[in-house]
């Protein structure tokens, strides 16, 4: 990995806390303006099941394709939300892992999935290493983590941002790896893996006392012959172009296209589906998944806006709609061939 690039933008640590370094950073929280957005008109219109079945269906995923996924290829499968199932060059990385139906402290509340994983963590081929963007529950979740490690017991390296391996290993972790931006860590047992924390533009909370207490950040994976990036949950920032010129071409990206309405309240930690495509610019990413949409109702645009706004943007730039694509949830895909229709 090139280390030549000069100035890379670093989180500010004060007083026990994180603060984003980037000037399209503001704080939009504050009562007033929590009570607004419950106020803002909210598009989302999620149908029953039956109809969800058909404009957004789940698949049952194929296992024999996991278990023995291509040598000289990328594969991929959405698990949901920000879950991304990615395998390249023999190691198999699974991202922010959500497999219960809340995202909350407790299970008998909170925010439900409208759209089922497609798998159980018991059905998982083997995982090499998870890596977590941050702590937010929608991203780090106690109960998947712990059947994670039920299943795989000390066989995943887990990869956090600053300030998160102490919780990691309070519920049962044994390896983790923690960084900082521009932080890199070889994958144990594959020295020809390199993985690197790199910036993005959010904030992270578990509790009303740890705001902003440990980092955020996305991910770089790079194999011998194919490379990764996960964007993570994030904000536009000048943090992308860094990461491109740093890392260059990139084979496969994971970029959010969801949960942005309303703009005014969502912009400093969300991006919306044009600001992903100027994410997948700014990295160099030859293929991109988009992610953070379609499982849970965070936001009040219209539940299939994010795809449909997606593929809107990609063409005012003469982008093909296969190079950043979105996926059905289960459906493995080798990157390279032929996307079957979303719907």
């Amino acid at each position: 990995m090139d280390s030549a690039v000069q100035d890379l933008i670093r989180p500010i640590y004060k007083n026990g806390r994180y603060e984003n370094p980037f000037d399209t950073w503001e704080t939009t929280g504050g009562i007033g303006n929590i009570f607004k957005m419950m106020r803002s008109e909210d598009f989302s219109k999620i149908p029953n099941q039956r109809e969800l079945d058909k404009t957004l269906p789940v698949e049952t995923p194929d296992f024999r394709k996991l278990r023995n996924p291509p040598q000289s290829e990328l594969q991929i499968m959405w698990i949901g939300h920000a879950s991304v199932l990615v395998q390249m060059d023999g190691v198999t990385i699974l991202t922010d892992p959500i497999f219960l139906d809340r995202f909350s402290p407790v299970q008998s509340m909170g925010l439900k999935r409208y759209r089922p994983p497609p798998c159980k963590i018991e059905d998982l081929p083997h995982i090499d290493c998870v890596i977590i963007s941050h702590n937010h529950y929608d991203h780090l979740d106690p109960g998947s983590v712990q059947s994670l490690n039920s299943k795989f017991i000390d066989k995943i390296t887990w990869f956090v941002a600053a300030g998160t391996k102490e919780w990691m290993l309070n519920v049962g972790c044994k390896n983790v790896i923690e960084l900082s931006w521009w932080e890199e860590a070889e994958l144990p047992g594959r020295p020809d893996f390199k993985i690197a924390c790199v910036p993005c533009q959010h904030q992270s909370q578990r509790s009303l006392w740890d705001y902003m207490k440990a980092l955020w950040c996305g991910w770089i994976v790079k194999g011998p012959t194919k490379s990764f990036y996960f964007a993570g949950d994030t904000g536009y920032c000048s943090g992308f172009k860094q990461i491109g010129r740093k890392y260059g071409s990139i084979d496969l990206a994971a970029i959010p296209i969801g949960a942005y309405y309303p703009r005014w309240a969502t912009r400093p930690w969300h991006v919306d589906p044009e600001e992903a495509v100027k994410i997948f610019e700014d990295v160099g990413a030859k293929n991109a998944l988009g992610i953070h949409w379609g499982t849970f109702r965070l936001t009040k645009e219209f539940y299939l806006e994010p795809r449909t706004k997606l593929g809107e943007e990609l063409d005012k730039k003469n982008i093909s709609r296969d190079k950043f694509f979105t996926l059905r949830h289960g459906l493995v895909h080798t990157i390279g061939q032929n996307i079957p229709e979303h719907t």
